[in-house]
């Protein structure tokens, strides 16, 4: 439902911010997630206010929290190449996650952003080879060789 009401323009990103930066987590991570959801189709929903919080919430404690976030980060990337350093050094935390799903949301987020192939992959493309060796999870290990297969075709 607000995931439609989002794409629909009758709830604002201004208006999704305000109550997700004041919500408790559970609340949170479900306003993240349709975000998430509606940005799939239109990134464009997304403003720089948003992705701010969407970086500052990679940190959250709540895992839901950091892995929508990431998931809507990598929905979202293409919009704001300028705010992507930032976005890579929280991902980069979350990469090394104890948690399956924070690690492989970083892992889309992180993918998505070496495949905009900007000039950030001089150092992100050695980052995600060393995350890769590391990661014990073969479907993970696979979004960043995806990735990195697409930055470099």
């Amino acid at each position: 439902m607000i995931s439609r009401m989002l794409s629909e323009k009758k709830f604002s990103a201004g208006e999704w911010l305000e109550l997700a930066s004041a919500a408790k987590d559970p609340v949170k991570a479900t306003l993240i997630e349709a975000m998430e959801f509606s940005t799939k189709e239109v990134p464009a929903l997304l403003d720089e206010p948003g992705f701010d919080f969407l970086v500052r919430s990679l940190s959250a404690k709540a895992p839901r929290v950091k892995w929508e976030s990431a998931k809507t980060i990598g929905n979202t990337a293409q919009r704001f190449p300028h705010k992507l350093d930032e976005a890579v050094e929280a991902l980069k935390k979350n990469a090394a996650d104890e948690g399956t799903v924070v690690r492989w949301s970083a892992a889309f987020a992180l993918g998505e952003i070496v495949k905009l192939n900007l000039p950030l992959n001089k150092q992100l493309v050695p980052l995600v080879k060393k995350i890769m060796e590391k990661e014990e999870k073969n479907s993970i290990r696979k979004i960043y060789a995806a990735a990195l297969k697409k930055a470099a075709g």
